[in-house]
Order: structure tokens, then C-alpha cells, then sequence
């Protein structure tokens, strides 16, 4: 039974929460249930890789449409985020990693306005932990290679110019701040803006399809009228909310890993 049928049966007002993020196994590969954002995820990297080997195969002076498209969305990555904030000396080289984090979660939160799709895989928190953990290994690997590993500690955790006992807080502040939680802050941020998003957009849409079908109270038509009015709206709003995210959590990154290939901290 559909979630919307559940709803029309029941007595009361629609109820979604994070239950519904619980999404059943559409199919199963040996002990492995494979879920719908398992394949939206796999999805999203063919999609990514067609599309920019397509536009990239013309390499046409003059770009067609899709060979413009790639280079712009390419050039805001690299100019814009990239040599940005890691320094026109070491950007080149990181540029292939965050044009991928950019694209991957970029599609995979543009999901949730698809319809029937309708789902963004970032809101199961697993996925944007993975991205969070691969990003955190890649800068803490580049201060390594840049500072050493004994340097790249110094590096992070005693900031320029503070000598003396201050240190002894400071220390392990910054160590704690710069090395444990900035995957858990990558993570939560990315996470919950798409969790709690989707649930405002199942809230308002099952709201408006009760009130409007399903309620015998003449009264609960405005209401279901406001409700989908409301759920146009956040859909609206989900599509700079969704951009933002893509672009926040690649600007962080770029961020972390200048920080930790600059000369000083």
C-alpha cells in the first residue's frame, strides 16, 4: 500500500516524518538490498559522465549549446571556487576532485524536485558522510604531503604567532576543531537542510491531498488550498536551497584544502 493511500484510509490528518525516509529494498543482489537511493546514486555518476563527455567530445571553437553548458558549470568550479580559495600555485590539481563533489551532489539533490523520482539521496545521511569523510582524508592528505605529517599537526593546531601556557587551550581547541569535527559539520549541514526540506515538501503535499480529498470538512478546503499553495512555494524555494548546498560543501572543501596547503594557518 502507496503512503497516500495509507493516508486516505486513516481517520486523522497526514503524518510524515523520518520514517518515510526508510525507503523498502526494490530489489536484492545476493545479502545486499539495493534501495532507491542506492540506484539514484549509481544513477547520478553514469549521468554526470555522459553528459560531460558529451559536451566535451564536440571541443568545437565556437561550443554548441551542451560544450557551453559543460565549460560554464566546469569554469565556475575552477575559477570561482578552486583558485579561489587554494591559491592560483596548487589549485590545478584538486580541480578533477571538486568539480565532482559539485556535480554528484548537485544531481543528487536536484532528485527531490523530479517527479516521480522525488527523492534527494543526500537527505539519507550516509551519503553526504561518505562525501564528508572522502573530502576530510583528501586535505588532511594534501597538509601531510605539504608539511609533513608532524608539520601538517603543528600546521593545524597552533596558530601563527601564539606562543606561551594560551596554548594549552588553544591547542587542543583547534585540534578538535580542524581535524575532528569538520567532517561531522560537512555532514550535518549538507544532511539536514535536504532532510528537513523533503519533509516540509511531504508535509504541505499530503497535507493539501488530504484536505482537498480526502477531509469531509468543507472548512479544510482553504486550509488544503494554503497547504498547496505553500508547497509550490518551498518547491520554489528547494531549487536555490539545493544549488546552495552543492556550492556550500564545495566551498568548504576547496577551503579546508587551501588551508591546509598554505604556508601559514
Amino acid at each position: 500500500m502507496s503512503l497516500a493511500s495509507t493516508l486516505a484510509a486513516a481517520s486523522g490528518p497526514p503524518s510524515p516524518g523520518p520514517a518515510d525516509f526508510n525507503l523498502p529494498a526494490i530489489f536484492e543482489v545476493g545479502a545486499l538490498e539495493v534501495t532507491k537511493p542506492m540506484v539514484l546514486l549509481a544513477f547520478s555518476a553514469v549521468l554526470i559522465v555522459a553528459l560531460f563527455a558529451a559536451s566535451a567530445r564536440p571541443a568545437a571553437v565556437v561550443p554548441g549549446r551542451l560544450q557551453f553548458a559543460g565549460e560554464m558549470v566546469y569554469g565556475f568550479v575552477r575559477n570561482g571556487i578552486a583558485r579561489d580559495n587554494i591559491g592560483s600555485h596548487d589549485f590545478q590539481k584538486f580541480v578533477p576532485f571538486l568539480f565532482a563533489v559539485f556535480t554528484f551532489v548537485f544531481v543528487n539533490n536536484y532528485y527531490g524536485l523530479i517527479p516521480v523520482v522525488q527523492f534527494p539521496a543526500m537527505s539519507h545521511i550516509g551519503f553526504p558522510l561518505a562525501l564528508a569523510v572522502i573530502t576530510w582524508l583528501v586535505y588532511n592528505g594534501a597538509g601531510i604531503k605539504q608539511h609533513g605529517f608532524l608539520g601538517y599537526l603543528k600546521h593545524e593546531t597552533v596558530p601563527s604567532g601564539m606562543k606561551g601556557p594560551i596554548l594549552v587551550l588553544l591547542v587542543p581547541l583547534e585540534f578538535l576543531s580542524n581535524i575532528l569535527l569538520r567532517p561531522v559539520t560537512l555532514t550535518l549541514r549538507l544532511f539536514a537542510t535536504m532532510f528537513a526540506g523533503h519533509l516540509l515538501l511531504l508535509l504541505f503535499s499530503l497535507g493539501a491531498e488530504y484536505l482537498l480529498l480526502h477531509s469531509e470538512n468543507t472548512l479544510a478546503i482553504p486550509a488544503g488550498i494554503a497547504s498547496a499553495i505553500l508547497f509550490v512555494g518551498i518547491s520554489f524555494l528547494e531549487i536555490l536551497v539545493m544549488f546552495l548546498q552543492a556550492y556550500v560543501f564545495t566551498l568548504l572543501a576547496s577551503m579546508y584544502i587551501g588551508e591546509a596547503v598554505a604556508d601559514e594557518h
